[in-house]
């Protein structure tokens, strides 16, 4: 399809196209299609570097955003806030909307494994397009067009919706390509009528625990610790991309 009609969509038009072309364009078809071409050269026409960019500025935009609407809320709600409009679930959800996974270029592989579906491709395009909008324009312009195709999100979003911590761990580690957490009940103290429970959550790379007068409390503190840990480690894909 032309990009033409993908500038249309998503109502910004690149001075630069060939920006607009490398944000589509998935390792996978610049493999197949640039035979012969050095590794650097191959590197230049996807759009990983591109995803790796947009998702800092696009990081910042939605924080700016965030602390405009809501001045007085704290960090912990501007974090979680934050989390969540960034998530994988988010951006593929808005890429979706915006149809991009008619327009990436995928190899034959992808292609047959349904690559222009798969959730992760397609939040890691709507990050590489904030890169290339980004690149032809600058932040200002990045930020309106960020606003713009996240209006929905911002404005469904509040400190207090945005409390729900094991999902929102879920999405963390899905994020990094890792399983769900499981929650374990460590112990129990207290009399029946005031009794305080004890819960780990684990995943692969860690733990957290937590406690609360209820199980589902309990297991809703130690899903924030968890997050608290994962926000001061290297992510396990990035780990991966050294």
């Amino acid at each position: 399809m032309k990009l033409s009609n993908f500038e249309n969509v998503i109502g910004y038009k690149f001075e630069d196209p060939k920006l607009l072309e490398r944000a589509l364009t998935h390792r996978s078809w610049a493999h197949e299609n640039l035979g012969g071409k050095t590794e650097d050269e191959i590197r230049a026409a996807e759009n990983e570097s591109f995803e790796f960019l947009g998702d800092s500025v696009l990081g910042l935009a939605v924080a700016e955003q965030l602390f405009r609407k809501y001045p007085n809320a704290s960090e912990g709600e501007l974090t979680l806030m934050k989390h969540r409009l960034v998530s994988t679930t988010t951006l593929a959800s808005v890429a979706e909307s915006l149809k991009i996974g008619e327009y990436i270029r995928v190899g034959r592989g992808e292609e047959k494994t349904g690559g222009r579906t798969k959730r992760a491709i397609l939040a890691d395009a709507l990050e590489a397009v904030i890169a290339a909008v980004f690149f032809d324009s600058g932040y200002v312009a990045t930020r309106s067009f960020v606003a713009k195709i996240l209006a929905n999100e911002f404005r469904s979003v509040t400190p207090e919706g945005s409390a729900d911590y094991k999902t929102l761990l879920q999405e963390k580690l899905q994020a990094e390509q890792l399983s769900g957490p499981t929650y374990s009940l460590l112990k129990t103290e207290g009399q029946p009528h005031e009794r305080t429970f004890f819960v780990e959550a684990a995943w692969k790379t860690g733990k957290a625990m937590g406690q609360g007068s209820s199980i589902k409390s309990a297991e809703m503190m130690a899903a924030s610790e968890a997050l608290r840990s994962l926000q001061t480690k290297k992510p396990e894909s990035a780990k991966r991309k050294d």
